[in-house]
């Protein structure tokens, strides 16, 4: 009696092409909707809740992807998942990979590491790199900033330590909410005791997303919060260099 194999199916928001700023290289990157999380400056609210996406099987994904495989690998890029959270979909997210991993494309997760523990070993193996985010090294900072905690964050970067999976730290300067320079001496030290961080980059709080709030009729909460200035993206670059690590 032969047995039909369901495909593995995901809830996709949309996907793009970007230099830079998701990993090495011109990467395909595909936003998976659904999230854990509401940072109070999330840029993209529109991939919130996974009934928004829209579903789609990975043969379908891998398709699209096929498409610009040249491409991407001549400009030394892949493909990263990100989201929403890609781990609140931890299958579909292991079996994009495992087939990027077939046709030899480079792979990068972008995540906040709050579903961590969701990520098996078996897709962790199949990602080339982590871009993982820490919104806070403060406790309660963190909770107010995205209504959860810290810890499943840390203890997921202390992980991909351990498997020696690359990481780039990702760490949104928001002022009056992520420059206490105590909290960032703190992250800096907690990542010179990991040997996988190649980098941090330190990312300056933006305001592109609030025309998604509008559309949506939900309110920005950080709508009025100022941006950083040079000189304390600077300092903050300053703090994680001190601790040894690359801050960009």
């Amino acid at each position: 009696m032969s047995t039909t194999v369901e495909p593995v199916t995901g809830r996709v928001h949309s996907w793009d092409l970007s230099t830079g700023v998701d990993g090495p290289g011109t990467r395909f990157v595909l936003f998976l909707s659904g999230c854990p999380l509401r940072c109070l400056y999330c840029a993209n609210p529109d991939t919130w809740h996974m009934r928004d996406g829209k579903p789609a099987t990975v043969d379908e994904v891998v398709a699209e992807i096929e498409k610009y495989r040249a491409f991407v690998t001549t400009a030394g890029g892949g493909v990263t998942l990100t989201g929403g959270e890609a781990l609140l979909q931890p299958a579909f997210t292991a079996a994009v990979f495992r087939r990027c991993k077939e046709l030899g494309l480079h792979t990068a997760l972008d995540t906040s590491g709050f579903l961590g523990a969701r990520a098996s070993d078996a897709l962790l193996a199949d990602t080339d790199l982590v871009l993982l985010d820490i919104k806070s090294f403060d406790v309660r900072t963190y909770r107010r900033l995205t209504g959860g905690d810290l810890a499943p964050t840390l203890s997921f970067a202390t992980r991909l330590d351990r498997l020696g999976v690359p990481v780039w730290i990702r760490y949104v300067l928001i002022p009056g909410w992520t420059d206490d320079p105590a909290a960032v001496d703190g992250l800096g030290g907690f990542l010179a005791g990991l040997g996988n961080v190649d980098r941090v980059d330190v990312l300056p709080f933006h305001k592109l997303g609030a025309h998604k709030y509008d559309a949506l009729g939900i309110p920005f909460p950080l709508r009025d919060n100022p941006t950083p200035t040079p000189d304390l993206v600077e300092r903050v670059r300053e703090q994680f260099r001190e601790h040894g690590l690359r801050a960009l």
